[in-house]
């Protein structure tokens, strides 16, 4: 098993589960097993490998370079990787891309990273045809999870938890009530823990059955931290637009799994994490 991108969040709580059943090689440009560069002329993976599983990404940025870097990454890095894949005779590969790439393009959220993604599903199922190589393709959501390593790319959820746990009123622009869809770390390692065992392929939504609000995630949070803080709209501010997604159950009724961590309890996770030890 080797996991591209190992530094990521997702990578950090997928790797422990995956070692429990595998012998897990990691690999990246840097403190990783194999060196490997995306964006390199010679992408190379070591022969004997049964599952290549590509975590890797570049989010991009309204800069030139940014989009490039992403295109880079996402796009040609993962067409990089199956052929690599392919040489190395590998079983199967494991794509992570993101429910983004199902944006429209004038969605107010859409950007390099979800085109790019967009583009990285197409690469996917064309690599898997022509080099005859078994391709899963994966579509999760916004991603958190239990420590900093989420704050990131999740900074708005992490700044309500900071202010609930210091008993600071949540502030939320707008009279809009923002929908959301979240997936917690845990479910995503393992539902990709289950696509490996069984070496499916297609490309599937992963997304949380349940859209949440602003609101529903600010008062868990206050729940979490049993804190005293209180939920404020600010309508004066610009109202903040919904990025909702609805649920494609495929995947879930394939692997007999269903994401069962619920907002309540990813907030408690996180704010028993931030509990000093007794």
């Amino acid at each position: 098993m080797l996991i591209v991108g190992r530094t990521s969040a997702c990578a950090q709580a997928l790797i422990p589960l995956l070692r429990e059943r595998y012998d897990v090689l990691t690999a990246g440009r840097s403190g990783c097993d194999v060196e490997l560069d995306l964006c390199s002329n010679d992408v190379q993976i070591p022969g004997g490998i049964d599952c290549v599983v590509n975590m890797a990404a570049a989010f991009g940025g309204k800069e030139l370079p940014d989009t490039l870097q992403a295109m880079n990454v996402n796009v040609l890095g993962l067409m990089k990787l199956c052929h690599a894949s392919s040489r190395a005779n590998a079983k199967h590969l494991v794509h992570i891309s993101s429910i983004f790439s199902d944006l429209a393009n004038d969605s107010p959220f859409s950007g390099a990273y979800a085109l790019s993604k967009r583009h990285s599903e197409d690469v996917a199922r064309f690599c898997g045809r022509e080099l005859r190589l078994p391709v899963a393709v994966l579509k999760p959501s916004q991603i958190y999870g239990v420590g900093e390593s989420f704050r990131k790319h999740q900074p708005f959820l992490y700044t309500m938890m900071d202010k609930a746990e210091r008993n600071e009123d949540i502030d939320i622009f707008g009279s809009n009530d923002p929908l959301r869809n979240f997936i917690h770390t845990d479910d995503v390692a393992k539902i990709l823990s289950a696509v490996i065992a069984m070496r499916i392929e297609g490309i599937y939504r992963c997304v949380n059955p349940d859209n949440v609000r602003y609101s529903q995630i600010a008062a868990a949070a206050i729940t979490a931290f049993e804190s005293k803080s209180k939920v404020r709209f600010l309508r004066d501010k610009p109202d903040i637009p919904d990025n909702g997604f609805s649920c494609d159950d495929t995947l879930f009724r394939m692997i007999d799994y269903l994401p069962r961590i619920s907002t309540e309890q990813g907030m408690q996770m996180e704010a028993a994490h931030r509990r000093p030890a007794s």
